[in-house]
């Protein structure tokens, strides 16, 4: 594979700084341009971050004395890279201009944000589950009228735990309706204990937008490609509930499901072990080896202890059992700022490398 040159744009934030240490020493990416607001341009990437780096790992050395860039000087962040990660923290209405800009200058988005998920001809791709939908991107650039340019989007980092267990139980046994609670990490939220002390030893049960996002965003997911856009499916019908808990990284999800043709446990347990998908059979860079991790103890997973599984990039799952109202309930984990964001957003981009639609 070839080496790609890779912009950050919105690099100082939390998920832009996510990016930047993922890039450290990728095989096929190499990172050539940051870009953030007009307060932080023309300062050192060092300079600009200074006392609000929050990544576990030092600063890599090779991006300290990059030069910031002005996120909205779209043709000179363009002329130096081949496609760019966006995590911008703008209005929504902002971000679809921005990125439409940044396609439009023949330079791909590969986006963190939320703004174009529902846009009927961007792919929103999680590799393991609809990777068929970047086939959707020349129709994309025949609306834009580009040769290089488009926009792909990574989903909701709350779908990460538990839409990934729900996949392999479609196909044979017709998942039909989903109750889910999420119990959703601060660095969601964009934020450290330090930055929002309110939160030390705190639930709150509300997160803006977050329930809408959890029941629509799967349907898209396991949509279909109809006339130049992704047609989202009808079923399951899904009710979401969304906390924010006082963990610094982890989404926690518990689980409630129904079937059309109710399998046993044992048939679960056996979709959930053997599933991989295209990241898997790619051997992408990003992909966990296994997916899907299932704990047999009955006080796992837990967020502290199974976040980092394979690199933050696998999910897990523990506690499946009957339940009353449903058919079966169970609780899944995910590392929301690594297979949940940045990381899921790199290994799209992986995908799409793989596939030519970088070249």
């Amino acid at each position: 594979m070839k080496q790609f040159r890779v912009g950050v744009v919105g690099a100082t934030g939390m998920v832009g700084q996510r990016f930047v240490s993922l890039l450290e020493n990728h095989p096929w990416f190499r990172l050539t341009a940051v870009a953030a607001s007009p307060r932080s341009a023309g300062k050192t990437y060092e300079e600009a971050v200074g006392s609000r780096w929050v990544m576990p790992t030092p600063m890599p050395q090779a991006v300290k004395g990059l030069i910031v860039l002005n996120a909205a000087d779209v043709a000179a962040v363009a002329q130096q890279v081949d496609f760019v990660f966006c995590a911008v923290d703008m209005k929504k209405e902002e971000i679809r201009a921005l990125e439409e800009a940044y396609a439009k200058a023949e330079c791909p988005v590969v986006s963190n944000n939320s703004a174009h998920r529902f846009t009927p001809d961007v792919p929103m791709v999680v590799p393991e589950i609809n990777a068929q939908h970047i086939e959707i991107i020349p129709a994309q650039r025949a609306r834009l009228g580009t040769k290089r340019g488009f926009i792909a989007v990574k989903s909701n980092c709350s779908l990460q735990s538990y839409v990934p267990a729900l996949h392999p139980l479609m196909a044979d046994f017709g998942v039909s309706k989903c109750l889910v609670c999420t119990y959703q990490a601060i660095s969601g939220a964009g934020k450290t204990f330090e930055s929002w002390p309110e939160m030390v030893d705190n639930c709150i049960p509300y997160i803006g937008g977050e329930e809408e996002k959890s029941e629509k965003e799967p349907l898209k997911l396991w949509g279909h490609i109809e006339n130049g856009q992704i047609v989202p499916a009808a079923t399951p019908a899904i009710t979401a509930q969304c906390l924010r808990v006082a963990c610094t990284d982890g989404h926690m999800a518990a689980v409630f499901v129904s079937f059309d043709k109710k399998p046993t446990e044992a048939q679960i347990l056996e979709k959930w072990v053997g599933f991989s998908g295209p990241a898997q059979e790619l051997n992408l860079p990003s992909a966990p080896k296994q997916f899907l991790h299932y704990f047999s103890e009955a006080d796992r997973p837990q967020t502290k202890l199974d976040r980092n599984l394979e690199n933050g990039m696998a999910v897990s799952i523990g506690r499946l059992r009957p339940d009353t109202q449903y058919d079966y309930k169970f609780v899944c984990l995910s590392h929301n700022t690594l297979r949940g964001a940045a990381g899921g957003a790199v290994l799209l981009a992986e995908l799409l490398a793989a596939k030519g639609y970088l070249d």
